[in-house]
């Protein structure tokens, strides 16, 4: 199978080519010419295997210049010994017809471990395979998991570096600690002044400038990405959704040969509900794709109306991980709902960076309608939903798998729920302790970051992950803050080049 890009369907690349480049050089979004089809009797032998065996299924169909060898030994380096759930991505029954799938059982308490964890092994054989002997620099910005996953992930990876930004006051404060204490040879961390969407622009604007990629390569260096933008980070979320499924049938849930479910994710950047959107044109039966966005519902906006406009206020929420206006998987949607019109995508592309806004054309819009439905909550609904979930359905959960409940009542109440329901849920909540307990236990609120997790314990009874509750009294490493208008200066600073 090979890659081309959103804005120029000239390119055809390998998979290899595509996750060690991470982006496409102008400035596109690498995509298979294809989707693969996933059969009902390749879901029935899922339904017979572990995670592990699902996930080399599942991406052999898209990574093929990989040997399944080649697969078996990435997967089983990224979820053999580091995930708390021996199932790796458990699907919890909350109500009937109503299922959490937990995607945050890994070192970092966040779904993009599910990813990232797998990463690093699919992007040095990459590189083995396209570009030998070059030192890779992996660039990242972040609004608080896909940093600490990514530099986990990345920690002392021979032949590699990371350097991650995030939003200086768009973090929790344990997201944060997980960041500036990473340990590692390889790392290094820069808050920048702005929110996340400075520095993903930032970032973006430092891959596609040829300049700098000539000092890099001066160096013997190449910039790749561990954000969603590289199709390595996108794919294997395409297999949690084909598990779950999967793992329905095991309950029997799912009795018939297609039978249905909704998908619900709580998404900022796409990159989640996409990967749903791919598993659902592979085959699995997915009856609506529902987008839970927070108060920055640029999203929910888009999918109503087939106008994406950022020109909005922004909001920082109890929900960081989606505060993000600048959707990037956004692109690679509309590029297939396009029926793969480079051309428009590339043209949208330039009015948003323009403008702000673009508008899709109807037939898109049609598609969009037909296949999603949007909806979003601020903090007080928020909050109020972790409270309601906790007290009637004993189950506690973070502030953004709090979104994607909120926003699947909304649903419900106006078209039932009758079909199973798999909620993504995306982080611990104990990785945004403070508004969990303020909204449990308001009293047992305090100032000090580390009694909150121990009260949150203490109401809950739910286990404080390993990797927080460690956190307390380790030493911080980075310190840096930039703009974005000296992120180009940081990294070459922090990489050692003049």
């Amino acid at each position: 199978m090979n890659y081309t890009s959103t804005r120029d369907n000239s390119v055809k690349v390998t998979a290899a080519q595509a996750i060690a480049a991470g982006i496409s050089p102008d400035g596109g979004l690498y995509v298979p010419e294809s989707i693969p089809e996933y059969s009902y009797d390749e879901l029935c032998n899922a339904a017979k295997m572990d995670y592990r065996d699902r996930a080399v299924d599942v991406l052999g169909k898209y990574l093929t210049d990989f040997t399944k060898e080649e697969l078996q030994e990435c997967v089983n380096g990224a979820y053999t010994g580091k995930f708390g759930s021996t199932d790796v991505a458990p699907v919890v029954d909350i109500a009937e017809n109503r299922f959490v799938l937990e995607l945050w059982h890994g070192p970092t308490c966040a779904f993009k471990d599910m990813a990232l964890q797998l990463l690093p092994h699919l992007l040095t054989r990459s590189v083995k395979k396209t570009c030998e002997g070059k030192e890779i620099v992996i660039l990242v910005a972040t609004s608080g998991d896909t940093g600490k996953a990514a530099l986990e992930g990345f920690k002392d990876v021979p032949g590699t570096k990371i350097i991650v930004f995030y939003p200086v006051e768009g973090v929790s404060s344990i997201q944060k600690m997980q960041m500036v204490t990473q340990e590692g040879e390889n790392v290094g961390v820069c808050a920048i002044k702005g929110n996340f969407d400075d520095a993903q622009t930032g970032v973006k604007k430092i891959f596609t400038n040829p300049e700098i990629a000539s000092v890099l390569a001066e160096h013997n260096m190449a910039f790749s990405s561990a954000n969603s933008i590289n199709w390595g980070r996108l794919a294997p979320q395409i297999v949690y959704y084909i598990s779950a499924y999967a793992d329905l049938m095991n309950k029997g849930v799912i009795k018939n040969k297609g039978d249905k479910i909704n998908v619900v994710v709580p998404t900022g950047n796409f990159g989640n509900i996409l990967a749903a959107y791919y598993a659902k044109k592979m085959g699995l039966p997915i009856n609506k794709l529902i987008c839970a966005s927070n108060a920055n519902n640029v999203l929910t906006d888009f999918i109503r109306t087939g106008v994406y406009d950022r020109n909005r206020n922004f909001y920082t929420t109890m929900s960081p991980t989606m505060d993000i206006l600048k959707s990037s998987n956004l692109e690679r949607l509309i590029y297939d709902l396009s029926g793969c019109d480079s051309a428009r995508v590339k043209g949208w592309m330039e009015s948003l960076a323009a403008t702000g806004r673009y508008e899709v054309d109807d037939d898109v819009k049609a598609k969009i309608n037909e296949l999603f439905w949007a909806g979003c909550c601020d903090d007080a609904a928020t909050q109020a939903t972790v409270k309601n979930v906790f007290v009637s359905q004993n189950y506690l959960s973070d502030t953004h798998t709090a979104v994607a409940l909120n926003v699947y009542e909304q649903y419900a109440e106006k078209f039932g729920s009758e079909i199973p329901t798999v909620i993504a849920s995306t982080a611990s909540p104990y990785k945004f302790a403070p508004a969990v307990l303020g909204a449990v236990a308001p009293e047992k609120v305090t100032e000090d970051e580390f009694e909150m997790l121990e009260n949150l314990n203490r109401v809950s009874g739910v286990e404080t992950p390993a990797p927080l509750a460690t956190l307390k009294g380790k030493a911080v490493r980075f310190d840096r803050v930039c703009t974005s208008d000296t992120m180009r200066e940081t990294v070459l600073d922090m990489l050692g080049i003049d």
